[in-house]
């Protein structure tokens, strides 16, 4: 196991170095001078502007940027902002509770929905159900983010009133961080409503967020019941006599999860690194709309270590999944 897991971390080196250079270059690609969009409108003479460019580092050569880098890196250090010209790291640790809070919850009820659709599709397979509901996770799929946010903040905000529109909790509440998930801190909260609050400003990103993961759980689903179904098992459990919500439930799902949870490991390094629509139409205040923002100002270090991280962590969620392709089936470790 020790050999498999070393071989699969070897084939991840050249994918870590091809993500610091896109973390590195795709933010310079972008027109605009950062020391004049980080003064704004206040008169920048030559000789100011050159002597931020070289205490920020951003006179030299491209290379020798990219060095030190991958040297502040391999020690640790994600740099400092060019804006509020804080230790980036320490930005990150307190938004990332934040984007971790929306995407596990969006994963809860992407995994209750979509399960539950999937289930009900298999079992009524060639139905009006089945069809209506293969019909939705097909729209679901392919729904654009930021459309399907605004049409229901226009349904569900503007229309009938019942979810705010931005933020991750009513103002008149004081909440005090202990964790930084807000449903966690809220429930701490002595204050009443507080909690209550809290969730009704989740529920609309999570929904808007967990969407197209919904989609894709119900189809797979669906697609192994119906497989395990078929199966010799299946029909000697039916003869035995037993109901059909035990055949269905503990001796057809049971077997029929595993490529669902493969799916689910897939999908929470998607929910983490592709948060940042979603946080931008809601001002969700995490690692995305830190990373937009950041973009729109050319904070370098900010947008480097942004783009790193989501892409590490996608990494390393399909790293487990592999880990447990190999615990699972030992033919996969001798062949990886």
């Amino acid at each position: 196991m020790l050999n498999f897991f070393l071989r699969r971390l070897a084939t991840l080196l050249p994918t870590l170095i091809g993500v610091t250079l896109v973390a590195f270059g795709l933010i310079r690609l972008v027109p605009g001078d950062p020391i004049a969009i980080m003064m704004g409108e206040r008169a920048l003479d030559e000789a100011t502007h050159a002597r931020l460019m070289h205490e920020l580092g951003l006179d030299q050569p491209l290379w020798r940027q990219y060095a030190d880098y991958v040297g502040g890196l391999l020690h640790g250090d994600l740099g400092r902002s060019l804006v509020s010209h804080e230790p980036v790291s320490h930005e990150f640790r307190a938004l990332f509770p934040a984007t971790a809070e929306l995407a596990l919850f969006a994963l809860l009820l992407a995994i209750v929905l979509g399960m539950a659709l999937g289930i009900a599709a298999a079992l009524r397979r060639g139905s009006l159900l089945d069809q209506g509901v293969m019909g939705v996770a097909t729209v679901g799929y392919s729904m654009p983010v930021f459309w399907w946010g605004l049409i229901l903040i226009m349904l569900f905000s503007v229309g009938l009133g019942w979810t705010p529109v931005s933020g991750r909790i009513a103002v008149e509440y004081d909440v005090q961080r202990v964790t930084g998930f807000m449903l966690i801190d809220a429930a701490l909260h002595d204050e009443a409503g507080a909690w209550r609050s809290a969730l009704r400003h989740l529920l609309l990103p999570a929904l808007v967020l967990g969407t197209s993961t919904t989609a894709v759980i119900a189809r797979m689903t669906r697609s192994s019941l119906l497989e395990v179904l078929r199966e010799d098992y299946m029909r000697s459990a039916r003869a035995r006599g037993l109901s059909p919500a035990r055949v269905v439930l503990v001796h057809g799902l049971r077997n029929a999860l595993i490529p669902v949870i493969t799916v689910i490991g897939l999908k929470v390094g998607s929910l983490l690194a592709g948060a940042v629509l979603t946080e931008t139409i809601f001002s969700w205040p995490g690692i995305g709309k830190w990373l937009i923002d950041a973009i729109a100002r050319r904070d370098y270090p900010v947008v480097q270590a942004g783009i790193l991280i989501s892409a590490c962590t996608f990494i390393a969620v399909n790293l487990l999944v592999d880990l447990l392709y190999g615990v699972v089936n030992p033919r996969i470790r001798k062949q990886g």
